[in-house]
């Protein structure tokens, strides 16, 4: 029997926001399959004991500070895990906010800060990436970018207009860029995966603000109203979206790129 290839034994993988939710649930998951994994966040404690929790189960793990919004702390990041690693395979742009506001309240300001970091964060870790993954990089063996979207990069939603703008770019960007490294040779593949309603801390916090604003009379009915919108009637767990994840960095999707992957339990089909 030919040993399976959803696999990232021996691979390099830096997933950004992986302190907590989908980052540190798939740093889990691609650390369990045999992949060096590099937490990057700007929460520098949580970040660091999420990779001490890995290396605590047997996996490779560690921390490094990250600031998606600033070009030098990417080049610098990748910089030592080239020196240190000797590569790097995969890169997970996980890191994202959202902010709820009407149209009519949003501030320039709150505008850009929500697409500094969803949009701009995925196009520099994407750029740097490529730079040394690319055969003329440093690294130069090729590699896997998977960039965190979102259902609300598809669909729109009220209050939600700067987040699904920026989730709506980074599908489309993760296209362009596809076609690019394709057009250049450049031996990476480039995927956008699209979460629906999972169970990160951000999406806990929304049930608790529902119910103070009596939108929902309990956490129990704020989740229906989430779960009515798929077709499975569960909410969607971290892990889930991880799984995908660890796929598209396998080598089993060798023959992907410039594809989008829904992980929201039928949301998009109703």
């Amino acid at each position: 029997m030919t040993e399976p290839t959803v696999h990232v034994k021996d691979k390099v993988a830096l997933i950004s926001g992986a302190a907590m939710g989908i980052g540190a649930a798939t740093a889990a998951v691609l650390a369990k399959s045999g992949a060096t994994v590099i937490i990057g966040d700007i929460l520098e404690q949580e970040g660091q004991a999420t990779a001490n929790e890995i290396v605590e189960n047997g996996g490779l793990a560690e921390f490094m500070p990250l600031d998606v919004t600033r070009e030098e702390q990417w080049q610098q990041v990748i910089a030592t895990i080239v020196e240190r690693h000797g590569g790097l395979d995969v890169l997970v742009n996980n890191t994202g906010i959202v902010v709820h506001n009407r149209l009519l309240n949003i501030s320039l300001e709150e505008w850009k800060h929500v697409n500094a970091v969803n949009m701009e964060g995925t196009f520099l870790g994407t750029k740097c990436a490529v730079e040394v993954m690319r055969p003329e990089g440093v690294s130069g063996r090729g590699g896997s970018i998977i960039n965190l979207s979102s259902v609300g990069g598809v669909i729109g939603a009220p209050d939600l207009s700067s987040y699904c703008a920026s989730k709506g770019a980074v599908r489309t960007f993760t296209k362009a860029i596809a076609v690019e490294c394709g057009a250049y040779g450049y031996n990476v593949r480039v995927n956008s995966v699209h979460p629906g309603n999972t169970l990160t801390p951000m999406f806990k916090q929304e049930f608790v603000e529902m119910v103070e604003n009596g939108e929902a009379s309990s956490i129990e009915d704020a989740m229906k109203f989430y779960m009515d919108m798929q077709v499975l009637p569960e909410m969607g767990q971290p892990e889930d979206v991880g799984a995908m994840i660890l796929f598209l960095a396998s080598d089993a999707a060798r023959f992907i790129t410039g594809a989008e992957f829904a992980v929201d339990g039928g949301l998009l089909a109703k």
